[in-house]
């Protein structure tokens, strides 16, 4: 239980008013929340105050547009509500403190770029584990105690459920957590006031620039993770144009790269030497500035390397021995819809990835081609209501490195599915020889019954989720439960 005065400052009348949670959807107000009103993109949260104090809201926090309104207490139906200016950008600090701080208590490691941060939180998680901890991940899968996870609606939710979950994790005895950290998020302030014991940064290319209308605008985002938030070890892939650029302005971060010919400038770094894979995944050497050796790792393709690598160098940065992480580094398993392989005797291998922009298609079909002795299908739709732009990229992608191409739907939302697809089809230069099949189901079925054994089809854009987004409606679906279905 916290004190309204503790928050905000005293003031006998309501001193006496004890809070146990705060929240801002007045859907799930309860006696002795804190109703938090904020202007939303969509919607204005101030219009549901006299919803909340109805269920039962013991005190009401509400954006107001004035600087000279800020901290100004007013009352509806005896219930205090506390004006605050910018309380959008200030929320997280206060949910820091109404959650008694919980970052403090965790080794806390946030993971951004617009591929790979699922992957890279996830084999955190699994990692730390092995080593003895009791991990929690937040991101795109769930959120949770590893091994335990509840969906998630955002990547990175709100700067309330943030710190909420966080002192969840806290409360049920984590040590250890990695989130993915959104450029969304970033913007939005949500993880504002937490204390980073590392940040990652896997990658930049195209994606939410529905959002953030600029590429300069979106990596400006991420970079706020490693240049404003408090970030002590930071981990970088010195083999993205826009990782190299930081690199260079954060003399104390750790370059990563995958690169025999990298040549390091900072203190700490990493970088591959060799690697060769094979049916079982990848063999991996590497040298560092903690030391080199040679590791074994199950999971698939190039960009897993890297994935696996980044993370690598962040335990080592945490302090880990590398001893103790070359004993465990084997044991570490692929997540669910990133490059997960299903297999039939005598049926084709199919790949399901969370691919969804132009350079994670492109990363997940080379791949797959990696791991494929016949043709190599693919098959992939765009999202509705999103970045339009990148939907002939794909086209192109998808031609460029697959033999046969199914288009499909992904998640039409409100959007003319047959206009998402003609966006798609713009983009190859041989729309003749592509597939339509706008029935996700049916376009798994075809591929799978036309591919034969040696082939490889990877089944792209949807990866770990279990729905269809159609209109507004959530309609059950799997991409993994089709495969197995028609795979028998």
């Amino acid at each position: 239980m916290r004190k309204l005065t503790a928050l905000f400052g005293r003031d006998d009348r309501f001193d006496a008013i004890k809070l146990n949670r705060m929240t801002l959807d007045s859907r799930s107000v309860r006696t002795g929340c804190l109703f938090v009103a904020i202007k939303g993109h969509s919607v204005d949260g101030r219009q549901f105050i006299p919803q909340a104090i109805s269920a039962g809201a013991s005190a009401v926090l509400k954006e107001c547009d004035n600087a000279d309104e800020h901290l100004q207490v007013s009352e509806q139906n005896q219930i205090p509500v506390i004006s605050y200016y910018h309380l959008s950008e200030h929320l997280s600090d206060i949910a820091d403190q109404f959650y008694k701080a919980p970052s403090q208590h965790l080794t806390l490691v946030g993971v951004t770029g617009t591929n790979g941060k699922t992957t890279v939180s996830q084999l955190l998680a699994q990692w730390a584990q092995l080593l003895g901890r009791k991990p929690a991940v937040m991101g795109t899968i769930g959120n949770g105690l590893f091994g335990a996870l509840k969906p998630a609606a955002n990547t990175t939710g709100s700067a309330i459920e943030v710190q909420s979950s966080l002192a969840d994790f806290v409360q049920q005895g984590a040590d250890f957590a990695a989130i993915e950290v959104s450029s969304h998020g970033l913007v939005q302030h949500r993880i504002e006031a937490l204390h980073f014991a590392a940040g990652i940064f896997t990658n930049l290319s195209r994606d939410h620039l529905d959002y953030h209308h600029s590429m300069e605008n979106y990596a400006s985002a991420k970079k706020r993770l490693f240049s404003e938030l408090s970030c002590q070890q930071k981990i970088i892939n010195a083999d993205d144009e826009i990782g190299v650029q930081w690199l260079r302005e954060l003399p104390d971060a750790v370059a990563v790269s995958c690169n025999p010919a990298y040549q390091p400038t900072q203190e700490n770094w990493l970088k591959v030497t060799a690697v060769s894979f094979n049916s079982q995944g990848a063999t991996i050497t590497f040298n560092s500035s903690w030391g080199g050796a040679i590791l074994t790792s199950r999971l698939i393709g190039a960009f897993n390397v890297s994935n696996l690598m980044l993370v690598l160098a962040t335990l080592l940065s945490l302090g880990y021995s590398l001893d103790e992480l070359l004993k465990t580094v084997s044991q570490l398993t692929g997540v669910c819809g990133r490059m997960e392989m299903l297999h039939a005797a005598h049926k084709p291998t199919v790949i399901v990835d969370y691919a969804h922009t132009p350079d994670a298609l492109e990363k997940a079909l080379q791949a797959a081609r990696a791991h494929c002795t016949g043709r190599l299908w693919c098959v992939f739709g765009c999202g509705g209501d999103r970045d339009r732009g990148k939907r002939p990229l794909m086209a192109q992608v998808a031609e460029r490195f697959a033999d046969y191409v199914i288009v499909t739907d992904d998640n039409p939302r409100t959007e003319d599915r047959h206009q998402i697809v003609q966006d798609i089809v713009a983009g190859f230069k041989r729309p003749e020889s592509v597939n339509i099949v706008y029935d996700r189901e049916q376009a798994i079925r075809t591929a799978v019954q036309s591919a034969v054994e040696n082939d490889v089809i990877l089944i792209a854009g949807k990866g770990h989720e279990d729905y269809q987004i159609i209109g507004h409606t959530k309609h059950h679906f799997s991409d993994q439960e089709a495969v197995k279905k028609y795979l028998g």
